[in-house]
């Protein structure tokens, strides 16, 4: 068993690999990756206190300052690094928790059938129809500020579409003759559920975290840029957040604004790219496209 793991894992290595923009998204991430997690030893976070400050404010790009500073005479490059570890640890952890959350319930509602499915489909109907920013926001503002609260905005709210994909999937699963082996042999929901479907879907859910996770980076970004995230901590969100507030956006100071738009949009990108070439590797109805 662990042999044909090994042989499969490495045919969806070479499958994925043939996928040229697949392959530079997952390039460019390692990189972004290298960065976030050298932050400290790159820039350390003292450099950026604006009590041990003597760089001039809203000085444009220089040898000194790449990305210039910001009104506050602070580098923008190690804002812009120090932001990577935040938005990216929010994107991760509150994608898991979507995806813990959608792959549990869209099994369920795959599975179980009459009154306990109907409610289920209910509840995920009502979290597909209210928008999950919408209520992230809400979520944002009643708990308390901070970098958890966000990842629990996001990942309660976001949940829903991965349940529906889980569902279908779990519905196409158990409709095999082995699912019908497994409970003519006595096998009970918990078997079902545990030894045959989630195996099942798990390489769906990871073609579906990829592109989740672009999506928990815009929205950290957003809830930031509206002044709900952790003030103490850098994120782009807070960047483009306080390049509004102190007025460098309409006053002409580009390397404040452009560098983290441009990072998100870059690293948003990536996950798209990648994720979708998962998809067509890991989903044999785009196997062909």
């Amino acid at each position: 068993m662990a042999a044909q793991r090994r042989a499969r894992a490495a045919e969806v290595w070479r499958e994925f690999a043939a996928t040229r923009s697949g392959l530079v998204g997952l390039v460019l991430l390692a990189a972004v990756f290298a960065v976030a997690l050298l932050a400290p030893v790159l820039v350390p976070l003292e450099t950026l206190d604006v009590t041990r400050l003597t760089a001039a404010s809203n000085e444009p790009p220089s040898a000194a300052h790449l990305l210039g500073t910001d009104p506050s005479g602070r580098d923008v490059l190690g804002m812009l690094v120090w932001g990577a570890r935040v938005s990216l640890l929010v994107g991760f952890a509150a994608t898991a928790v979507s995806m813990v959350i959608g792959t549990l319930v869209g099994m369920a509602a795959g599975h179980f059938t009459g009154l306990t499915q109907a409610v289920i489909m209910r509840v995920v109907d009502f979290f597909l129809v209210v928008p999950s920013l919408v209520l992230a926001i809400v979520l944002s503002s009643v708990l308390s500020r901070g970098l958890w609260t966000i990842v629990i905005a996001i990942g309660v709210t976001s949940w829903a579409s991965t349940a529906r994909v889980v569902r279908s999937q779990t519905l196409s699963i158990e409709a095999r003759p082995y699912i019908e082996r497994a409970r003519a042999l006595g096998g009970g929901d918990g078997h079902i559920l545990g030894r045959h479907v989630l195996p099942a879907v798990l390489p769906l859910v990871l073609a579906n975290t990829t592109l989740t996770v672009g999506s928990a980076v815009i929205a950290e970004s957003t809830l930031s840029f509206l002044g709900l995230g952790d003030p103490t901590q850098f994120s782009w969100g807070s960047m483009l957040k306080s390049a509004l507030d102190t007025g460098a956006a309409t006053a002409g100071f580009w390397w404040f604004v452009l560098p983290p738009g441009l990072a998100i949009v870059v690293v948003v990108l990536c996950f798209t790219l990648v994720g979708r070439a998962l998809e067509s590797v890991l989903n044999p109805t785009l196997r062909g496209r």
